[in-house]
């Protein structure tokens, strides 16, 4: 069954991507572009499972719509959107009940695996998920192999983490040029497969099982460990 994902974001330009690239990676989207919407939703029996919250809603602050959810029990992941970037609101955020925080402008690579790691804190153990497999903390931006930390470049973290979160899937040249990069690049692709060189060598070297294959003519897979 899919993993399910509110999104509560009143701007339909920044709400539509996230929607469409969350449903790209096989998750039960529903949008709503208010708070009262969102209460309605975040009440008993609880379907969604994580809730990406902006904080400028029209009707109500978002840190409100947080801390109403939890008093009214939903246990749910939910991670702030906001353009909002100082401490004091981080920590306002995280008291009010957010599970984590990301500033606005954000690259989709980085809110995919944040996404998978927070659906992954209240859901089952995947395959992989032991003491000797890669781990990436997202909040962080660090990659570990077991218990040794793999030092990555701000593009190389970002690559890996659009592969690990379509894990055993192709990812096409295209997505990974428009999620790393730009949505708008038109340089050489050349500067993927040196990126691509460069991580497999980092990986490699640190011990990792799971690899990142190329697709000839479609694009690159992180293929979990046998």
């Amino acid at each position: 069954m899919s993993n399910s994902v509110l999104v509560v974001e009143d701007q339909e330009d920044i709400a539509a991507p996230l929607v469409r690239t969350l449903q790209r990676e096989g998750y039960d989207v529903t949008w709503v572009d208010s708070g009262k919407k969102a209460l309605e939703l975040l009440a008993p029996p609880y379907e969604a499972e994580l809730v990406l919250l902006d904080l400028g809603l029209p009707d109500m602050d978002g840190l409100e719509v947080c801390k109403a959810a939890r008093d009214n029990g939903y246990e749910g992941g939910i991670m702030i959107l906001t353009a909002r970037d100082a401490e004091i609101d981080l920590v306002v955020g995280l008291d009010a009940g957010a599970d984590d925080y990301l500033a606005k402008p954000f690259a989709l690579a980085v809110l995919q695996a944040r996404v998978r790691a927070l659906l992954r804190r209240s859901g089952p153990v995947e395959p992989g998920d032991d003491d000797d497999a890669l781990r990436i903390d997202v909040a962080a931006h660090r990659v570990y192999a077991g218990e040794r930390e793999v030092t990555l470049t701000g593009k190389e973290f970002a690559l890996l983490a659009v592969l690990a979160a379509s894990r055993d899937k192709v990812v096409s040249r295209d997505r990974l040029m428009a999620e790393v990069w730009d949505e708008n690049w038109y340089g050489s692709t050349k500067t993927l497969d040196v990126t691509v060189g460069r991580l497999r060598q980092k990986l490699e070297a640190a011990g990792v099982q799971e690899k990142v294959v190329a697709v000839r003519g479609v694009g690159f897979r992180l293929e979990a460990a046998e």
